[in-house]
């Protein structure tokens, strides 16, 4: 298996390190941590035992005195663990957690509340394309996405049907999520024409047919599960009359792809043109949380339709970027971000296009999209 460095820095004391299965945590603890305590909650004999008695945690720490690491992964299949690591944490300052999760669920549903802030919560995403430099190709990320799992599977979209099969839905039945299994597979299959849309819960519940509530909830599961994200509406000094739906992104490109039906009556343009948007999404995300300030993701649509795909807001930056799936840039392609600029004049301005070049029109940086994401790196401007 190939080795790629990834970008995400660990902080000095305990940590929750969330993400998605498949996205690589366990391979980086691995590489990262030299024999540190493992407890690997998936392995279902460990699991039972920490389940029953949560409190062996302390004995192990205490056998191991020359240990300062102690690495609990998938966290949340046992979050009894959280109550005796938060004493652990108390009693021993010396003492540095590492909890791994692939869902929050069980978590917040315990108010466990993340050890009080006495643990940092991070994140990890799928790769970047400069995380994987000359192996990453524009392309198969649009078709097949950036999982280290797919990555690297001999078959990637077989394993992505068997991701979608094996994991998401073991996951909500193994949680006991959902009682309808059925219903939450329509859901599944229904929710990913809403990728890179606003969310209109009304429409999916009847495309369904289950109620609004039951619709609510099963967003609230994908959102547990870290499978998706919905992005606000800028509205800071808004000028504007502005929409107040937020839009949703499935995490991966080829997750959506997966889940996405296509046949005769769908436009290939079209679904292109929303994979793009969600790989730059994606990779966005990702900068967001690696960087080292906090930046937050927005995107700007007026009532009276002007669109901004992404604003990027933090202490030392402002962007809007535009994402088109072309390879010439129209002028029309331009209007949300000049009519944004008009009402935020600070904000940098950049355009996302198909084609070779980059070049100014306008005042506006209009940039190819791999070059965009071969070059994005955390902590460092986008331009």
């Amino acid at each position: 298996m190939r080795q790629f460095q990834r970008f995400f820095s660990p902080p000095k004391g305990s940590y929750f390190l969330f993400g998605p299965r498949g996205t690589g945590k366990s391979t980086w603890i691995k590489e990262y941590y030299k024999q540190p305590i493992l407890i690997d909650l998936l392995q279902p004999e460990i699991r039972r035992k920490y389940i029953a008695n949560p409190e062996f945690l302390t004995k192990l720490v205490n056998a191991h005195p020359d240990q300062n690491t102690i690495v609990i992964d998938e966290v949340q299949k046992a979050p009894e663990l959280l109550t005796v690591v938060h004493s652990l944490i108390e009693t021993k300052k010396h003492l540095q957690f590492v909890l791994t999760g692939s869902s929050a669920r069980k978590l917040r549903q315990k108010e466990v509340d993340l050890l009080g802030g006495r643990a940092i919560k991070c994140s990890m995403h799928p790769f970047m394309a400069s995380e994987l430099k000359s192996h990453f190709s524009l392309e198969n990320a649009l078709n097949r996405g950036m999982l280290p799992l797919i990555i690297e599977s001999f078959e990637p979209e077989r394993s992505l049907e068997a991701y979608v099969d094996l994991y998401v839905m073991e996951e909500v039945q193994f949680e006991g999520l959902v009682r309808d299994i059925g219903s939450f597979a329509r859901f599944l299959s229904v929710i990913a024409f809403s990728h890179g849309s606003i969310l209109n819960i009304s429409n999916i519940s009847n495309e369904c047919q289950v109620k609004r509530a039951t619709v609510e909830n099963y967003l609230t599961i994908l959102n547990d599960l870290l499978l998706c994200n919905q992005v606000p509406v800028f509205t800071k000094r808004a000028k504007r009359h502005l929409i107040s739906h937020p839009k949703l992104y499935l995490f991966d490109a080829g997750i959506y792809r997966t889940l996405r039906e296509f046949g005769p009556a769908d436009q290939k343009s079209e679904m292109d043109g929303i994979t793009l948007e969600g790989l730059i999404f994606q990779h966005l995300k990702a900068w967001c949380d690696y960087s080292k300030e906090r930046f937050k993701i927005y995107y700007w649509r007026t009532k009276s339709g002007l669109e901004v795909d992404f604003i990027i807001y933090g202490p030392s930056g402002f962007w809007a970027i535009e994402v088109k799936n072309s390879s010439r840039v129209k002028p029309q392609d331009l209007r949300g971000l000049i009519h944004f600029q008009e009402d935020y004049p600070e904000a940098k301005l950049l355009l996302l296009y198909r084609g070779k070049e980059r070049f100014i029109e306008n005042g506006i940086l209009c940039m190819p999209s791999e070059e965009f994401l071969q070059n994005l790196t955390p902590s460092q401007d986008f331009l």
